[in-house]
């Protein structure tokens, strides 16, 4: 059975980081249809109905932890108290290492938290590594 692309919304509002994890993005092997909103308080809809099954595409969120008026910490919050957003797996890009905003992180929900690095090569290392990620998340969703 094969997946069908990866529904994945970044949230990212430094147009530079946004811009190299695009661009790392379409060096991944993983089929996806990304989103990219520049603001954690606009809605949650690209997910909408295509949460009916796993195999219409794992939807993804690709959130940063630091942004203004909703931050990658509110963001968190409202996905998985919904009951159909819940199961959603959330990757916390963010330029903080402190171990507190990590374990905040974890302790709201996300799936994984990974601190942004700097460079293109760096940013595909990640990506590919988050790639793997979620074709586990795939196939244990399946």
């Amino acid at each position: 059975m094969t997946l069908s692309a990866i529904e994945v919304r970044l949230v990212e509002d430094d147009t530079g980081d946004m811009e190299l994890t695009q661009e790392a993005l379409v060096e991944s092997k993983l089929k996806m249809n990304l989103t990219v909103v520049n603001d954690g308080s606009r809605p949650l809809t690209i997910q909408g109905n295509r949460m009916a099954t796993p195999m219409q595409g794992l939807p993804t969120d690709l959130t940063d932890l630091n942004m203004p008026r909703k931050d990658g910490r509110e963001v968190l919050d409202e996905l998985k108290v919904d009951e159909n957003l819940k199961t959603i797996p959330v990757v916390v890009l963010t330029t903080s290492d402190s171990d507190l905003d990590i374990l905040k992180s974890y302790g709201l929900g996300c799936n994984c938290s990974v601190t942004k690095p700097v460079g293109l090569e760096q940013y595909t290392e990640v990506i590919q590594a988050i790639e793997k990620f979620l074709i586990y998340s795939c196939k244990a969703a399946a």
